[in-house]
C-alpha cells in the first residue's frame, strides 16, 4: 500500500499525525492498495499523488488500456488526468460535512483498467485542518447563588461546541481571574465538561453581581478560541439546594419512537419546607439545540418525553443537562446528566449502484469476465447494516466480493446468444435486521455473436430429378442451409465441391448460385449417356474464421421417349428391300419370318410391339404382338398370290409413341428345294450356334461380374451404414429363375434377361426405370404367339422373354 501526504505542513505535530496516518494505512492494507491523504478544504487542482507511477504504469496505458476512476461517494471529489496520471482535487473537501466527528474521514474509489481488466482500490484519507472556531451557543449565561452557599459547591458551566476533531478541537477552559470561583474541568473521553467552583464566601452586600469570562480553546495551528459571559447573581439566603436521586441517569430510546414515549423520570428532592421545598425541573441543554427538539421535561414531574423524531442514523446519543430548582427566595437549583443511547432499529433499506463496465459481452467470454461493479450502502449500524447481495434465479454470473460492500460482477458459465441474446439479472441485497429489508436492482447484460455455428442443412443428402432433354439454364433444386449466427456470422454462400467421380466434368453439368443456392443446370441432360451424378455443395458463412458445411446431391436424369425403334439386322427399315420364301405346302402356323428391334430409351418407353400395317385385311399371315414372329395363319389356297408384300411396325409405349417400318416381300414357291436355297431362317446352322455360345458366353460373364461387384457393393453399404449419402440405396441383388432365366434388380432398377428353350435366337430387352419405382404389371413372353402378364414388386422394370 502507498501512502502519500501532499498538503501537511512538516512541523513535529504534522510528522507524528502523519506517522499515525502512515500505521493506519498500514493496518488496512488488506483492504486497500493505493493510500494517499489530502488536508480538507484544498483548492480544486490541488495535486494528490500521481496514480501510473504509484500503480507502476507507463503514461500513456492509462489512455489506451481505458483507465478510469469509479467514485464509491455520490460526489466526485478527484479526477484522473490521463495524459499525466495525476490525481487532483476538483471539488471542495469540507471533512465536517463529509464525516462529521468521526475519528476517521477517508474517500474510498475503484480505478478500473482494461486488457486486462485490473481493479485497484484507492483510499484517501481526508485530514482535519483548524477552520472552525469554538464556540457557545450561548453568548452570556446566569446563575443564582445564595449568599448564604458555602465554598466548595459546584456549579456547572454551558459548554462549547467545535466541529474539527482531534487536536483542533476544544482541548481546555480558562476562567478569568477572581477571588471567589475558580474552575473545574473534567473530561471522558471526548467530552469535557466545566463547572463553577466557589472558592470564598459571598456577601450580596457587598458585591451583589459578579461577572466572569469563561474561554474555550482548541489546540490547533494556529489555536483558535470562543468566550461565554458568567454573571453570578449573588441571593439572599436559601439555605439547601435541591438533590436528584443520583448525578447520572441513563436510559435506551428506540429510534423512531412515537411522540409522547416516557424516557425516564428524574427525582430530585429538597430538605427545606414550604415553597423553598417545591422543585421545578428544567432542561439546561441550551448549548444543544436537537435535544431540546427532540425531548421534553415536564417541569412539575420531572418525566422526559419524545417530542420529535429519534433518528439513530443522526445521532446515536444524547447527552442531557437537567435542573432542579426550588421556588424559594432566591431559589437553589441543582443538576445533573441524562445519557439516551438510540437503539437502532432496521428502518433503512440497502442501497445497490451499479457501474456497467461492458456494454456487452461476447457470448464466447471465459469465465470471470468482469461486467459491472456492485456497491451495496446500509445507512443502519450493527447487524442492521451488515448487508448480503446475491443474484436471483439461475443466470451464468455471479457476484465477487472486492471490498466489503463492493462486488464484481462477472460471468460465470457459458454463454449462448443463440439460445439467450440476453440476460435480465436481478441482484437483491438484504441486510440482517429483524426483519430484514432487501432492494432489487435488474443488470441487462447483451450478448454478442461470435462465429460459433457452423451453416446446417436440414437433411445430409438431396435427391434431384431431371428429365432429360431439359432447357439449359433451368434451375434443377434450390439448397438452403440455415446458420443460428447473426450478421457477417450467420450470411451464408454456396459453392460446389467436385470430389465425385463422374463420367463427365461437373462444371460443364451445373452451377450454383452462391447466394440463393439456385442449382442450374448448364446442359440439355441425356439419359442413354448419363443416367445419375452425384456432387456435394458446401455452405459457408462470412464468420472470422468462416464455418462450412456439405450437403451430397444426387442427381437422377429420367427417361424421355425421344429414341425411335430400330431394326436389327437380317432386315432393315422401311425403304429396303427384304424378302423371304416359304412353300405352298406351308401349314398353318409356319414360321415366315422374326422381326428384331430395339429402343435406346428405358422402361416403357423401350417395350416394343408389333404390328404388320400392310396389306389391309390380310388374313394370310400374323405377326406376335411381343415376339414380332410372322407366321402363317392358314394354309395356301389357289385363289392367293403369288407374292405378298408385308409392312411390320414396330411401336414403343412413350408419350408419344415414336415407331419404325420394315417392309418384307414373302414368296410362295411350288418346291422345297428352292426355299433351302434361299430361306434365311433354316434350322441351325453351326456359325448360328457358334454366335448364340459368344452371345450365352458375353452375358454370362457380364452377370458373374455384376454379381462380384453387388456383393462387394452390399458388404461396404453394411460396413459404411453411417454414410448419408448411401443410407437410402440398397444394394443390388441376382435372381435366377426356375426356367433358367435370370435377373438383375436395384431398389430403383430392375433387369430381367431371359433364354426360352425352343427358341434359338432369343432376344435380350432391358428396360431400366428412373425413380422412383412403383407397381405394374409386366408382359412375359414365353417365344410363341401366347403371352402372359405377371405382377412383380418392387419395381415395375421388369421384363422376362
Amino acid at each position: 500500500m502507498l501512502s502519500v501526504d501532499r498538503t501537511m505542513p512538516f512541523s513535529s505535530v504534522t510528522w507524528i499525525y502523519l506517522t499515525l496516518t502512515l500505521l493506519d494505512c498500514c493496518l488496512d492494507a488488506a483492504s486497500a492498495q493505493l493510500a494517499y491523504s489530502i488536508s480538507e478544504e484544498a483548492n480544486p487542482g490541488t495535486f494528490v499523488g500521481n496514480i501510473a507511477k504509484d500503480l507502476n504504469f507507463k503514461v500513456h496505458e492509462l489512455e489506451s488500456r481505458l483507465f478510469k476512476i469509479v467514485a464509491g461517494s455520490r460526489k466526485a471529489y478527484f479526477e484522473v488526468n490521463t495524459k499525466t496520471g495525476a490525481l487532483h482535487v476538483t471539488e471542495r473537501i469540507d471533512r465536517e460535512e463529509l464525516c462529521g466527528k468521526a475519528a476517521k474521514c477517508a474517500v474510498n474509489m475503484e480505478a478500473v483498467i482494461n486488457e486486462p481488466l485490473t481493479l485497484y482500490r484507492i483510499e484517501i484519507n481526508i485530514l482535519d485542518i483548524n477552520d472552525n472556531f469554538p464556540y457557545f451557543n450561548e453568548k452570556s449565561q446566569s446563575i443564582d447563588i445564595a449568599e448564604s452557599t458555602l465554598p466548595g459547591i459546584r456549579f456547572p458551566l454551558l459548554q462549547a461546541y467545535d466541529a474539527d476533531i482531534g487536536k483542533n478541537g476544544i482541548s481546555a477552559y480558562k476562567l478569568s481571574s477572581n477571588e471567589h470561583f475558580s474552575l473545574a474541568v473534567s473530561k471522558d473521553g471526548e467530552s469535557i465538561s466545566t463547572e463553577l467552583v466557589l472558592q470564598k464566601a459571598l456577601d450580596r452586600e457587598k458585591e451583589p453581581l459578579i461577572e466572569l469570562i469563561l474561554t474555550a480553546l482548541d489546540d490547533g495551528s494556529p489555536p483558535k478560541s470562543g468566550i461565554s459571559q458568567i454573571l453570578i447573581n449573588v441571593l439572599d439566603n436559601n439555605d439547601n439546594t435541591p438533590v436528584f436521586s443520583k448525578p447520572l441517569y441513563k436510559a435506551r430510546l428506540f429510534e423512531n419512537a412515537p411522540i409522547g414515549t416516557t424516557v425516564l423520570t428524574l427525582n430530585a428532592s429538597d430538605a427545606d419546607e414550604g415553597a423553598n421545598k417545591e422543585i421545578t425541573y428544567t432542561l439546561s441543554t441550551k448549548e444543544q439545540d436537537d435535544v431540546l427538539q427532540m425531548f421534553h421535561l415536564d417541569p412539575n414531574t420531572g418525566t422526559l418525553t419524545v417530542k420529535g423524531n429519534v433518528d439513530f442514523e443522526k445521532h446515536h446519543a444524547f447527552e442531557i443537562r437537567a435542573q432542579a430548582s426550588d421556588k424559594g427566595q432566591p431559589p437553589m437549583s441543582t443538576h445533573c446528566k441524562v445519557l439516551v443511547e438510540v437503539v437502532d432499529v432496521n428502518d433503512n433499506s440497502p442501497e445497490i449502484t451499479v457501474t456497467s463496465l461492458l456494454n456487452t459481452v461476447k457470448e464466447d467470454a471465459k469465465v470471470g469476465t468482469v461486467v459491472a461493479l456492485v456497491s451495496v450502502l446500509d445507512k443502519d449500524g450493527g447487524e442492521n447494516g451488515e448487508v448480503r447481495c446475491v443474484i436471483e434465479g439461475v443466470a451464468p454470473f455471479k457476484l465477487e466480493t472486492t471490498y466489503k460492500n463492493y462486488y464484481s460482477f462477472v460471468v460465470d458459465g457459458t454463454l449462448d446468444r443463440e439460445s439467450v441474446s440476453a440476460y435480465n439479472v436481478t441482484i437483491t441485497a438484504t441486510d440482517g435486521g429483524i426483519p430484514p429489508l432487501s432492494t432489487t436492482n435488474i443488470i441487462t447484460v447483451h450478448v454478442s455473436d461470435v462465429n460459433d455455428n457452423a451453416p446446417r442443412f436440414l437433411s445430409p443428402h438431396v435427391n434431384i430429378y431431371v428429365k432429360e432433354n431439359g432447357a439449359v439454364g433451368a434451375v434443377l433444386q434450390t439448397v438452403s442451409a440455415f446458420d443460428n449466427d447473426m450478421n457477417e456470422n450467420g450470411q451464408v454462400s454456396y459453392s460446389v465441391s467436385d470430389k465425385v467421380d463422374n463420367a463427365f466434368p461437373l462444371y460443364s453439368m451445373i452451377n450454383i448460385n452462391s447466394e440463393t443456392g439456385d442449382i442450374i443446370g448448364l446442359q440439355s441432360f441425356n439419359y442413354e449417356e448419363i443416367k445419375t451424378f452425384q456432387f456435394k455443395v458446401q455452405a459457408t458463412d462470412s464468420g472470422v474464421p468462416p464455418l462450412s458445411s456439405n450437403v451430397t446431391v444426387n442427381v437422377f436424369i429420367l427417361d424421355e421417349n425421344d429414341n425411335n425403334p430400330s431394326i436389327l439386322a437380317p432386315y432393315s427399315e422401311h425403304g429396303s428391300v427384304n424378302s423371304e420364301n416359304i412353300p405352298y405346302s406351308a401349314e398353318a402356323g409356319y414360321f415366315v419370318a422374326k422381326i428384331r428391334a430395339v429402343d435406346a430409351d428405358s422402361g416403357y418407353n423401350a417395350l416394343l410391339s408389333y404390328h404388320l400395317s400392310e396389306p389391309k385385311g390380310n388374313n394370310l399371315f400374323r405377326i406376335g404382338t411381343s415376339s414380332g414372329e410372322i407366321r402363317t395363319k392358314r394354309r395356301m389356297s389357289d385363289n392367293d398370290l403369288k407374292s405378298h408384300p408385308l409392312v411390320v411396325l414396330v411401336c414403343d409405349h412413350g408419350e408419344p409413341s415414336l415407331s419404325a417400318t420394315v417392309s418384307i416381300d414373302v414368296v410362295v414357291v411350288e418346291r422345297t428345294a428352292d426355299i433351302q436355297t434361299q430361306f434365311r431362317h433354316v434350322p441351325i446352322k453351326e456359325d448360328s450356334f457358334s454366335v448364340l455360345n459368344l452371345y450365352l458366353l458375353i452375358a454370362i460373364v457380364s452377370v458373374s461380374v455384376i454379381f462380384l461387384l453387388s456383393l462387394i457393393s452390399l458388404i461396404a453399404v453394411k460396413c459404411h451404414r453411417t454414410d448419408g449419402s448411401f443410407s437410402r440405396y440398397s444394394a443390388p441383388m441376382i435372381t435366377t429363375h426356375p426356367d433358367g432365366s435370370w435377373s438383375y434388380s436395384k431398389s430403383t432398377q430392375q433387369y430381367d434377361v431371359c433364354f426360352s428353350s425352343d427358341t434359338l435366337k432369343s432376344d435380350v430387352v432391358v428396360f431400366p426405370t428412373p425413380f422412383p419405382p412403383v407397381d405394374a404389371e409386366l408382359i412375359s413372353i414365353n417365344g410363341s404367339d401366347t403371352f402372359t402378364r405377371t405382377q412383380t414388386l418392387p419395381s415395375k422394370d421388369k421384363v422376362r422373354m
